[in-house]
């Protein structure tokens, strides 16, 4: 009696040789592994922090005083002043804005009563808006034709917890980890076997077309995660990333990872449908990866760049990976806190897999 063919044992197998493959290759490892990792070994022993703050306008605060409008105008400080009372007092506690500002007006010296609230979340960029506030309430308070003081300053801090460095750059990094595999080694692998004929050969067995497809990504998602799970175990045990319910907390880290990690792949197919040459493979996953790689949030808050910028930053999918990442980590986030994010994420997953399909080529 003839055994019967399985192809869910082919896929396996698939997904066995694709694995081996993938940790046999230097540029996985490399883009993977050792790229995100040297930028947190970087940023971890180094510190720093971006150039921009976010200071919260309470709404009853005052906007005709020379105070804001040295505010307005410092090209370090982003006012935030479309957001609601508990949303800025939420965010502050959260460290996604550093400070919440109200200036008042008196009739008695000084007329203006400028109250700051900062919190523990984020310690150094309050310092930075402390810093910025000293300088403009001193050059106020030494105007000639005003008599001093103009302003007097009232500071307190809100309790939270620390918001450190590697909370932000972590979550980035692996997203960018994650963006590389699914793009680089999608397309390289398929373009490879298809150059090569090998596909074409597995044409002449029983093994079904979604057999090569789902092994290979099998394969990647299992190496990917792994990766994923020994960069977040760095961060925590040697800087001291934020993981705020612990075994929990890196497991939705995970699901969220191996989420983007699939729609990343699609643009993987994407490309290798398009490139004609491994030659040409690297021009066109450029073009996908370089803008989220600068525009995402990796290294820096998209609040730094420009206004006109923003809105492209808040187009691309590992923008969504990344906050849902940081979300999830450091404030405590559930997946259903982050649907907006994971929604935007499948929507991203739909478009580009109906775009691989129409341009996937097996030979």
């Amino acid at each position: 009696m003839t055994k019967k063919y399985s192809n869910t044992k082919a896929t396996l197998a698939m997904a066995k040789a694709s694995f081996r493959s993938i940790l046999r290759s230097p540029s996985a490892v490399v883009f993977s592994l050792a790229f995100p990792l040297i930028f947190i070994l970087v940023f971890g022993f180094i510190g720093g922090g971006g150039v921009s703050v976010d200071v919260g306008v309470d709404k009853g605060s005052d906007s005709q005083n020379p105070i804001y409008q040295a505010l307005k105008s410092s090209k370090i400080v982003h006012l935030v002043e479309d957001e609601t009372e508990s949303e800025m007092k939420s965010n502050l506690d959260k460290g996604r804005i550093d400070a919440i500002i109200n200036i008042q007006k008196q009739a008695t010296r000084p007329p203006f009563i400028v109250n700051v609230r900062y919190t523990k979340a984020s310690l150094e960029k309050g310092n930075i808006v402390k810093s910025v506030l000293n300088n403009i309430l001193y050059e106020a308070n030494r105007t000639p034709d005003a008599p001093p003081p103009v302003a007097e300053l009232r500071e307190s801090t809100v309790e939270a917890r620390v918001y450190k460095t590697i909370d932000f750059i972590l979550p980035g990094q692996l997203g960018f980890s994650l963006l590389s595999s699914g793009v680089f080694g999608t397309a390289f692998v398929f373009l490879s076997l298809r150059m090569t004929l090998v596909i074409k050969r597995f044409f002449a067995t029983p093994v079904k077309r979604y057999s090569i497809v789902l092994g290979e990504a099998i394969a990647r998602i299992v190496f990917s995660l792994l990766g994923a799970l020994f960069i977040i175990l760095i961060g925590y045990y040697f800087f001291g990333f934020t993981l705020i319910h612990g075994f929990v907390t890196v497991l939705e880290m995970l699901f969220l990872s191996a989420l983007g990690l699939i729609v990343f792949m699609g643009f993987g197919f994407v490309v290798s449908g398009i490139a004609k040459n491994e030659s040409s493979v690297p021009p066109i996953a450029n073009i996908i990866t370089l803008p989220q790689f600068l525009l995402s949030g990796t290294f820096f808050s998209i609040t730094a760049f420009p206004t006109w910028l923003q809105p492209i930053s808040r187009a691309l999918p590992l923008t969504y990976l990344n906050d849902a990442l940081r979300q999830v980590a450091f404030e405590g986030a559930t997946l259903m806190d982050v649907s907006h994010q994971v929604l935007i994420l499948l929507i991203w997953g739909i478009i580009i897999y109906a775009v691989a399909v129409k341009t996937f080529k097996w030979e």
